[in-house]
C-alpha cells in the first residue's frame, strides 16, 4: 500500500498549551515504582521526563477511535486503519521543570516519512514539544512514532524471541540495576497517570486478537523512565542534561523488566533477562 498519498495535504499546525506544574503526578509515579518521590513541594524540580504526566490531552470520549488514540488528532497522520507504534525519542535539558512553575509546551510537526522495509508499509512522524518557562526555553522533547495501515485481527510482524539464559541480555551486567514487574495494575496504572487510552495496554482481547500482540504491551515511555531510574537513583549528583532512546521489541505484561547501565558510560538498556533489549538509550550529563 502507498501511504505517501494519504499524507498529501496533510501539514498540522503547531498548537500550545500551558499549565502550572502540581505534585500529584510525580507523587503518583513514584508510588507506582515503589520509591519515595523526589518531588515534595514548590520549587522542587522534576526529574527528567517526568514532565510527560503534565499537560495532557483529554479527548472527549466520542472522539476516541477503535484503538482507544482519537480517531483524528492534530499530528496523527490520515492514515486507513491506522495502528501506532512509539519508537523512541529525544530529550534536551537547559533547566529543570519545578512544582509551580507556570508552563507552555509548543508542540510541533516534525517529519512525516513513508518507509517501506521487510515489515510493510509505514509511516515515521516526529513531533516536537517546547517547554517554556516565562517566556524561556526550558526542554526540548521530541516523539518518534511509527504508523502501519494494518486490518483488524492480522498478526504483526515481531522480531524473534531469543531463548532465556541465565544472563540478563538487556545490556552487561553493571552495578546500576532497576527491576520491574508490570503487570496489569502496572500498566492500568501508567495508562491513567499519562491519560493514556490506547488498548493495546489494558484490553487484552483487542490486543491479541485485532493488532496481533501476545498479551498486554509495556508502555515505551516507561520503559524510557525506567532507563532514567538508573542515574537518578545512582548518580543523583550528577545532572542529566541530554537523553536519547529508541524502543527496539515490545515487552510484555508478566514478564520483569530489569534496567541495566554502568557508572562510567552513558549506555543504558532495558528488557527481559535472557532475551534482546527491548529499549536502549544513552544520557548526556553536564
Amino acid at each position: 500500500m502507498d501511504l505517501a498519498e494519504h499524507l498529501t495535504g496533510w501539514a498540522p499546525e503547531p498548537v500550545e498549551t500551558t499549565a502550572r506544574i502540581d505534585v500529584w503526578p510525580s507523587g503518583a509515579f513514584a508510588a507506582l515504582l515503589d520509591e519515595p518521590s523526589p518531588v515534595r513541594g514548590a520549587g522542587d524540580p522534576l526529574p527528567p521526563l517526568w514532565h510527560g504526566f503534565h499537560l495532557l490531552d483529554h479527548p472527549a470520549q466520542a472522539d476516541l477511535g477503535d484503538d482507544g488514540h482519537p480517531s483524528h488528532g492534530r499530528f496523527l497522520p490520515p492514515l486507513p486503519d491506522r495502528r501506532r507504534m512509539f519508537a523512541g525519542g529525544r530529550l534536551e535539558v537547559v533547566a529543570p521543570l519545578r512544582v509551580d512553575d507556570l508552563v507552555t509546551r509548543r508542540s510541533s510537526l516534525v517529519s512525516a516519512i513513508p518507509k517501506s522495509g521487510r515489515s510493510g508499509a509505514m509511516v515515521f512522524v516526529t513531533v516536537r514539544h517546547e517547554y517554556e518557562r516565562g517566556g524561556v526555553l526550558a526542554v526540548v522533547e521530541e516523539h518518534d512514532f511509527a504508523y502501519r495501515s494494518q486490518p483488524a485481527g492480522v498478526a504483526r510482524g515481531l522480531p524473534p524471541t531469543a531463548p532465556v539464559g541465565p544472563e540478563p541480555a538487556a545490556g552487561e551486567p553493571g552495578p546500576w540495576q532497576v527491576r520491574l514487574d508490570p503487570d496489569e495494575a502496572v500498566l492500568f496504572r501508567f495508562s491513567a497517570l499519562t491519560y493514556n487510552t490506547h488498548r493495546i495496554h489494558y484490553d487484552h482481547p483487542y490486543v491479541t486478537h485485532v493488532e496481533g500482540y501476545p498479551g498486554l504491551v509495556v508502555h515505551g515511555p516507561l520503559l524510557a523512565l525506567l532507563l532514567l531510574e538508573l542515574p537518578r537513583r545512582f548518580a543523583p549528583e550528577r545532572r542529566v542534561t541530554g537523553f536519547s532512546y529508541r524502543l527496539q521489541r515490545p515487552a510484555f505484561a508478566g514478564a520483569p523488566v530489569v534496567a541495566v547501565g554502568a557508572p562510567h558510560g552513558g549506555d543504558l538498556t532495558v528488557g527481559v533477562p535472557g532475551q534482546p533489549p527491548s529499549a536502549s538509550g544513552t544520557v548526556t550529563f553536564a
